[in-house]
């Protein structure tokens, strides 16, 4: 079964998150994000996979290769310029015009069953069949009205005030017969949603939903990107240790993973589920609390807590200070006493000395410094990335 992912969007809200790598490769337990979803695919039995690129390309190119280590074959096209969801796909058209493909986009995170849902479209005579989610608050989605025999009616993206004739929200997931590309024109901006969907609809030609069973989400901004990292550690099988693990008399409460030559201090908590990256050191008296990812060599002064955090790799967080439902990425130095309040999101290789506290829902972009004693309450950006 074949598969094409987008991965060709830069990522602006997620920034400054996506200034050193595209948004498929923000990690998820310490992996890129688009080797989540390969590895989801292959494991459904989609082993031909098409990977339209664009923004930061070579980055995924050389994370994902040719594909053999994951069980598939992975065959990659480039776009010059933006084309639009269905634009992509058509430039990949020389891939996929012999089959049934489906279409996802590279930051999804998921676990659906997407076995069901091609053989469901093989069943039928749509062009496309979309993935379909029941969700409170449908307005950043398109929203479909389907009938009880699986026809949708019809289909509008981003609902205004008024126009939410449904809560069933488009994942994003299609499921499409070749014929769409003799809808898509060539070299030109064109979406799936806005486009090709209202013209299939408005020619009386057939469209398909299915309603999506499992968890889902796309990392299109910070808030979504915390709860695709809590649904991957709710995951976790059991406690793994790879490699050299060093304790004193700290307690540790599964399910962890940790990598190799992790060194925890003396009196420090562990609460899972929590996965460290190699070569990282926690030392005395630290709380790290549930739904916490740490990467690859770090380090943990004493006396400080993290909790519900996602600290990338290279990072120094130092002594009694709090992370709390915060993001850092790579290369960051937090100073002793610092206090990092929900929703913050800190950019690679930022300073930040000791005694700040940074406010809720702060974001701080790349290669700043943070002055000791500084109380940060607005984003903070750097002329040099904008």
């Amino acid at each position: 079964m074949k598969a094409c992912i987008m991965c060709g969007g830069e990522g602006t809200r997620l920034r400054p998150l996506t200034f050193a790598r595209p948004k498929p490769s923000i990690p998820i337990l310490n992996k890129p994000s688009v080797v989540h979803l390969i590895e989801h695919l292959s494991k459904e039995g989609f082993n031909d996979i098409v990977i339209t690129l664009g923004y930061m390309a070579e980055k995924i190119e050389e994370e994902l290769g040719d594909g053999r280590i994951f069980g598939v074959h992975i065959d990659y096209v480039y776009e010059k310029d933006k084309l639009g969801t269905a634009g992509g796909v058509k430039n990949a058209e020389e891939y996929l015009r012999d089959s049934p493909f489906i279409v996802l986009g590279g930051d999804h995170v998921l676990n659906l069953n997407l076995r069901e849902m091609f053989r469901f479209h093989e069943m039928t005579d749509a062009l496309v069949t979309i993935g379909l989610l029941s969700i409170d608050d449908p307005r950043e989605f398109g929203i479909a009205d389907m009938n009880v025999n699986n026809r949708i009616n019809r289909f509008l993206e981003k609902p205004g005030p008024g126009e939410i004739f449904s809560n069933l929200a488009s994942t994003g997931i299609y499921v499409c017969d070749p014929e769409i590309f003799d809808w898509i024109p060539s070299n030109k901006k064109y979406d799936f949603a806005k486009d090709l969907f209202p013209d299939i609809l408005a020619k009386k030609r057939k469209i398909n939903g299915i309603l999506a069973r499992g968890k889902w989400t796309d990392v299109g901004s910070p808030q979504a990107y915390r709860q695709a990292q809590r649904w991957m550690l709710e995951s976790l099988p059991g406690t793994t240790i790879e490699g050299h693990f060093k304790t004193q008399d700290a307690r540790i409460k599964g399910p962890v993973s940790f990598g190799h030559n992790v060194s925890v201090g003396s009196n420090s908590a562990i609460v899972g589920p929590i996965v460290i990256g190699e070569n990282t050191t926690i030392g005395d008296n630290v709380l790290i609390g549930p739904y916490t990812a740490i990467g690859s060599n770090c380090v943990i002064n004493n006396d400080s807590r993290i909790l519900s955090s996602y600290i990338f790799n290279d990072i120094t967080i130092g002594r009694n200070s709090n992370v709390s439902g915060s993001t850092i990425d790579n290369g960051t130095k937090v100073g002793n006493n610092c206090s990092l309040e929900n929703g913050t999101v800190i950019g690679p290789n930022v300073i930040i000395e000791s005694d700040v506290t940074v406010h809720s829902n702060v974001r701080i972009w790349p290669e700043v410094l943070i002055p000791s004693k500084s109380k940060v309450k607005e984003d903070i950006f750097n002329d040099a990335y904008m």
